[in-house]
């Protein structure tokens, strides 16, 4: 059983001192690292749990007999129950881990049964990760893909949707959070006109999961999916969420051991959920660490730390807005700490090259979000994304580097 989780009172300083990069310098200047949406840094708690787990209580997991190998499966299973607690799942069984939100989705898309002309529905502003799976399934097995458009802040129409699911809908897939415009979809209100036309609805959550609480019974999502390396835990493992009966419905995605039941030369049959999904040695250390960065997390003061991301979000819009050379990409009045802009008459990755001679870290390019990109009007922009740990004088920083830039650049 988890001990009780102890919340302090959040104190940006003192969590600061919890990531050791935090301390370092680029360029001869501190670091003002601000491209935490493509990936967050890790706390020590994080470092020093995958370290203690290698140094003092490591093997593989399920199948051994010895102290090591029941030790480490009662690690890795502890770490299933947290993602379990932290995103309200019914069930520690409905939670599959992969090697990425990536991976989760792609276990989705290869398990279902599509036959040509069933259709997919998606929005533009999705990530590749939530395109290109589905885009597999129309080259290799004939579905359609059918396009929710949005507006030029992220929001969605939801009578268009409704108007877009049909009888041969398998799926819809949509973003919880937008990883260019900070937006969050009414993601509750997506399951309901999904589930009306009896259609289920997978949710990319890997920015959601960082900057808010999910509740996937509360949202009636049928999948959910995030990855670990942004909510400051470790890269190599990612989470999928599915209903009970919607894991039990898919196909296998990868074969090997553990995902079987029994093998024999004629026959192959197959264990249940969340096994099923997790063919081969799974990501034993990253699961562990992964708890270790959620059990970090809950035990600081979440309402504190989002109140916190808004002050950094609102003092970054401001300061941007009143510069008449850039322009802002999404402005959805309660999104994210996820900052999109373009500097006028320069390309984004010059920017971004400026800037980090300045020590300020901010991604530069399509993001992975190619079509939203043709929706915008652009082939690229600068983007600036917020962590818990981010200070708001580094906002004052970026501001003053991007003078800077403009200056270089005009």
């Amino acid at each position: 059983m988890n001990a009780p989780l102890i919340k302090r009172p959040f104190d940006v300083d003192a969590l600061r001192a919890a990531f050791p990069i935090l301390g370092r310098e680029v360029h001869g200047r501190p670091l003002v690292y601000l491209d935490n949406a493509a990936s967050a840094q890790k706390p020590e708690a994080v470092i020093e749990a995958m370290a203690g787990a290698m140094r003092g209580a490591y093997a593989n997991v399920h199948r051994g007999l010895h102290a090591l190998a029941n030790e480490t499966t009662e690690a890795f299973e502890a770490a299933r129950a947290t993602v379990a607690r932290f995103i309200n799942a019914g069930s520690a069984q409905d939670i599959v881990f992969t090697k990425s939100g990536t991976q989760a989705i792609n276990i989705v898309a290869a398990g279902l049964h599509i036959r040509p002309g069933d259709e997919i529905v998606l929005s533009v502003m999705e990530h590749h990760s939530n395109i290109v799976p589905w885009a597999f399934l129309r080259e290799r097995k004939g579905a359609v893909l059918k396009w929710l458009d949005v507006d030029d802040d992220g929001g969605v129409d939801l009578a268009a949707l409704d108007a877009l699911i049909g009888p041969r809908t398998k799926l819809v897939a949509i973003t919880h959070m937008s990883n260019v415009l900070g937006v969050r979809t009414p993601a509750a209100e997506l399951a309901r006109i999904a589930h009306a036309k009896g259609a289920p609805i997978v949710f990319d959550g890997c920015q959601a999961a960082v900057h808010g609480r999910v509740d996937v019974r509360a949202i009636d999502a049928d999948f959910y999916v995030f990855t670990g390396h942004k909510l400051y835990g470790p890269t190599g493992i990612g989470v999928l969420y599915g209903k009970s009966e919607r894991l039990a419905a898919l196909a296998p995605f990868e074969g090997g051991g553990e995902m079987i039941d029994i093998v024999e030369r004629e026959r192959v049959t197959y264990n249940e959920p969340p096994h099923r999904f997790e063919a081969g040695t799974p990501p034993i250390l990253e699961a562990i660490g992964l708890k270790a960065a959620i059990d970090w997390y809950e035990g600081q003061d979440r309402g504190a730390i989002e109140a916190h991301e808004a002050a950094l979000r609102d003092r970054a819009m401001d300061a941007l807005r009143g510069l008449n050379w850039i322009k802002l990409h999404g402005e959805a009045p309660d999104k994210g700490a996820i900052i999109a802009f373009s500097v006028e008459g320069a390309h984004p990755h010059d920017v971004a090259q400026i800037l980090d001679r300045q020590g300020v870290a901010v991604r530069a390019g399509h993001h992975c979000a190619q079509p939203l990109m043709r929706r915008l009007g652009v082939t690229a922009t600068a983007r600036a994304s917020f962590a818990c740990y981010n200070k708001l004088e580094e906002v004052d920083v970026l501001i003053e580097a991007l003078h800077k830039a403009r200056k270089l650049l005009s």
